[in-house]
């Protein structure tokens, strides 16, 4: 079991900067964070949720989606069980809730998430 829970959104004119946290809590038997794939997904008003970026075990290969890619860096700290999302340039269109979730996502593991609005 992984608990999730994510922090570090609001609102932000657009161009502007926000950087989010996501905080695991690893219940798995023999099972530490350093063992998870990690990913960031969000979801519009209206829209399915999508993934955004994703990263390996020892943070060094990642991947993200073409609306994000060259504005968006995912890192993660395995000593602290925590993932990031520095998100800059922001549009109005990354407006969305946030979440975290192992990947590829288990439908339990999906926590609350965190609003993130930009206005044009």
């Amino acid at each position: 079991q992984v608990q999730l829970e994510e922090s570090g959104g609001g609102l932000v004119q657009a161009g502007g900067s926000l950087r989010l946290s996501c905080a695991a809590s690893i219940r798995s038997f023999g099972r530490t964070f350093n063992t998870y794939v990690m990913g960031w997904f969000r979801q519009a008003p209206g829209k399915e949720r999508e993934s955004v970026a994703v990263i390996g075990l020892n943070g060094r290969a990642t991947y993200y989606s073409d609306s994000v890619k060259g504005r968006f860096t995912i890192s993660r700290d395995n000593a602290q069980s925590t993932v990031y999302l520095q998100m800059n340039s922001l549009k109005p269109e990354d407006t969305a809730v946030y979440y975290c979730n192992i990947n590829p996502p288990r439908a339990n593991y999906w926590g609350q998430g965190t609003q993130v609005t930009v206005s044009s």
